[in-house]
């Protein structure tokens, strides 16, 4: 009997949800190709674990950039590869519940679809990601109340109002954590004359990155390769150099949410003072993005427990509920 699926078909973070067992995949979204002869090498931690350190002919790609498909082919194999490694075969094709962005295209949209079915899945259905991670942060978003959600993942960044079951205001922009890492490796470049892989860049941000002042005045030691000389080089980096670093990328989620506040009907904009808006996705967990947003906004923001496993566990739940909650699937409504 196969087992339900759901799958957070994330930029940076695939996530696989099987109904009875919750969680039973968490990888980065990359895949290593070997481009001589088309085979997959690995994928996941391992084809990470490969980013920038392969031969010519070896690439580690992410088949996803800014929450859109760059590469159909590689996520196709991608997605066939996930359902493999949760148990699925030819003679059991389980259901799939797959969480997209919600600025996707039409036919981004019908591409997700039938790279899923022609993966082995016998239904595939899609649910926006700010939707699943206001079912998997338990809001009650079936009741006539607020619920705001800001997802900041890999790719983009969306900002979500939500009432009786839809969505009622959105702001989506195709800015993520992704850029506040390309951001971090362009400054380095700009101040220092030293070139850092993504890697390094993601390295820095965990490590000293924020979007409002902290307190601890940590620095982080990078090593890199000088541009002038070719040789490798260290330099010392200040969490208010980074903090400037990101101020552009940082500034544009701000203003999405902002915006989306803009939109939002009066009644649900009185909800709002009350209840404060929640905040997940990996992006969201950046240092002092959750205080910067509720300065600029006069409103509460609240870091959801599992900001990194929300958005797959809300569309869990409509794998676990299905009937019951497939009003909430893009299309149905």
């Amino acid at each position: 009997m196969a087992r339900d699926l759901a799958i957070d078909l994330g930029t940076a973070n695939t996530l696989v949800y099987a109904k009875g067992q919750g969680i039973v995949l968490n990888e980065p979204s990359v895949i290593a190709l070997n481009q001589q002869t088309g085979d997959v090498l690995a994928m996941g931690q391992e084809a990470w674990q490969m980013i920038g350190r392969t031969p010519g002919y070896i690439v580690a790609v992410r088949p996803l950039r800014q929450g859109a498909i760059t590469d159909f082919d590689v996520t196709q194999r991608m997605i066939r590869l996930l359902l493999e490694r949760a148990g699925v075969s030819r003679f059991n094709r389980p259901r799939v519940v797959i969480c997209v962005p919600s600025a996707i295209t039409e036919v981004e949209r019908r591409a997700v679809i039938e790279a899923a079915r022609r993966a082995g899945a016998a239904d595939a259905q899609l649910i926006e990601q700010p939707m699943a991670a206001a079912l998997g942060a338990y809001l009650p978003v079936n009741e006539p109340i607020a619920n705001m959600v800001i997802d900041v993942g890999g790719g983009t960044s969306e900002t979500a109002l939500i009432s009786l079951g839809g969505v009622v205001a959105l702001q989506a922009v195709r800015v993520g954590s992704f850029d506040i890492d390309a951001a971090i490796q362009t400054f380095i470049r700009r101040e220092y004359g030293i070139a850092v892989g993504e890697r390094t860049a993601e390295e820095i941000k965990v490590a000293i990155g924020s979007a409002w002042p902290v307190q601890d005045g940590v620095k982080a030691e990078v090593r890199g390769r000088d541009l002038m000389s070719g040789l490798p080089k260290t330099v010392i980096l200040s969490p208010e150099e980074v903090r400037e670093a990101i101020a552009e990328p940082v500034a544009a989620i701000v203003a999405s949410v902002i915006a989306c506040l803009g939109e939002a009907p009066p009644e649900l904009a009185h909800d709002l003072i009350v209840r404060g808006m929640h905040l997940v996705g990996g992006g969201g967990m950046l240092k002092g993005l959750a205080k910067r947003i509720a300065e600029e906004t006069s409103i509460p923001v609240t870091m959801v427990d599992a900001p990194l496993e929300c958005v797959v566990l809300g569309a869990g739940r409509c794998i676990e509920h299905y009937d019951e909650l497939r009003v909430m699937f893009m299309g149905a409504r």
